[in-house]
């Protein structure tokens, strides 16, 4: 509850018990909260000191506004440990959700200049470029373009190549895989990301490069992506 006794701002106080309401279920998913309005009469506070605990919430992903309606709480993030190498699929399975994917575009291209160094290819050698939405119980998480070269995995298809591409991997060719090298940034969505996504230009998303390596220390994979950053959180252990 708010007490305004206290030298912890107003405005940090009611996040504070909004994240509480959120975090233990009060407040559902998706579920509207209310007004600024009622708010203020209910905690005897200012409108503006609402609004901008409200402000920090949507910022923060806990809440999501919609034009017209209100102001709603947001799903929780997807978090995945950045230790460990899995798929997105494996991933959502591993978290109780349903993984699938709406496949964009398959097509076979001579590699670009630099996708060809990163995957350690000749020039214009033959690759996959699979663009696709990666998505968890339907929601939208993240917009992928893969470039794998077609000597080394052949077989692949349109078909089969809107499942697991480890799985096909390790069960189909029998081949291993070790590790994978990756980069994160943040940014903000383009209007093709945004649409893609189910976001609006100019949200925040996060950028993934990734390549994976085979057991003998082949590339096979340079993905790049765009994360929800509103649904997708990664988190990493450190030990001194």
């Amino acid at each position: 509850m708010i007490n305004k006794s206290s030298p912890i701002p107003i405005y940090h106080q009611l996040e504070e018990f909004l994240k509480l309401q959120i975090e233990s279920g009060v407040l559902k998913e998706e579920a509207a909260i209310p007004s600024e309005r009622e708010f203020a009469e209910t905690f005897q506070i200012s409108r503006m000191t609402v609004r901008q605990a409200i402000n920090n919430l949507v910022l923060e992903g806990y809440l999501k506004r919609q034009k017209g309606r209100g102001t709603f709480v947001n799903k929780k993030k997807v978090e995945q440990e950045l230790q460990g190498m899995t798929s997105f699929t494996e991933d959502m399975i591993a978290r109780g959700m349903q993984p699938s994917s709406k496949l964009l575009s398959f097509q076979i291209h001579p590699a670009e200049t630099k996708i060809a160094q990163d995957l350690q290819i000749n020039p214009n050698e033959l690759v996959y470029i699979i663009r696709r939405i990666r998505l968890a119980d339907g929601a939208p998480m993240a917009l992928e373009t893969a470039y794998i070269p077609v000597n080394l995995i052949p077989g692949l298809t349109e078909e089969n190549s809107n499942q697991s591409l480890y799985q096909f991997i390790e069960k189909n060719l029998s081949l291993s895989i070790n590790e994978a090298s990756q980069e994160i940034e943040a940014s903000i969505a383009s209007s093709k990301e945004a649409a893609s996504l189910a976001i609006n230009a100019g949200d925040p998303i996060l950028q993934i490069v990734r390549i994976s390596y085979l057991a003998n220390g082949t590339p096979f994979e340079l993905v790049k992506s765009s994360f929800r950053a509103d649904r997708y959180r990664f988190t990493h252990t450190m030990k001194r």
